[in-house]
C-alpha cells in the first residue's frame, strides 16, 4: 500500500491508500506499485485507474497534470480530474464538436490547431471515461 494524493487548484479530489495507481504519462501509461523509485514526470490527457485498500478500482479522466512519486507517497497534480458519474457526457460532446469545427478551419489565421487537438483530446478522453464507467 501507498498513499495518493489527488489535487487540482480547485479542490483536494483524495487523499488515500492505494495497491496500484496506472497514469498517462507524455511517454506512455506509467503503473506505480508501493516502494515505487523516485519519479516526476508529466501526465497528457487519458485515463487514471487505481486500486483502493478494499481492491476495488477506480477510474478517472485527467486532463494534463504532473504526478510526483517519492517516500511511498504518489502525489498527482492534475489540470482537471473527473470520475465517470462527474463527467456530462452532452458538454463532453459538444466539446468534441467545436474541436472538430476549429480543426476543419485550420487555413484560418485565428485557428491555433494545437489548441484544438488538446481541446479534442481532453473531449474524447472524458467520453471514452464515461463509456467505460456506465
Amino acid at each position: 500500500m501507498f498513499k495518493l494524493s489527488i489535487v487540482t487548484p480547485e479542490r483536494v479530489y483524495c487523499e488515500t491508500e492505494v495497491e496500484s495507481l496506472v497514469v498517462p504519462g507524455t511517454d506512455g501509461y506509467l503503473g506505480v506499485l508501493s516502494h515505487h523509485a523516485p519519479l516526476i514526470t508529466a501526465l497528457k490527457p487519458g485515463r487514471i485507474e487505481y486500486r483502493d485498500a478494499e481492491s476495488k478500482v477506480h477510474t478517472l479522466a485527467v486532463s494534463g497534470g504532473f504526478i510526483e512519486i517519492s517516500d511511498n507517497q504518489a502525489t498527482l497534480l492534475a489540470d482537471t480530474i473527473e470520475s465517470g458519474d462527474e463527467i456530462d457526457l452532452e458538454r463532453a460532446k459538444a466539446a468534441r464538436d467545436r474541436a472538430q469545427e476549429r480543426m476543419a478551419k485550420r487555413n484560418s489565421s485565428d485557428i491555433s490547431i494545437d489548441r484544438a487537438a488538446a481541446a479534442l483530446s481532453r473531449a474524447l478522453n472524458r467520453m471514452k471515461v464515461y463509456g467505460d464507467t456506465h
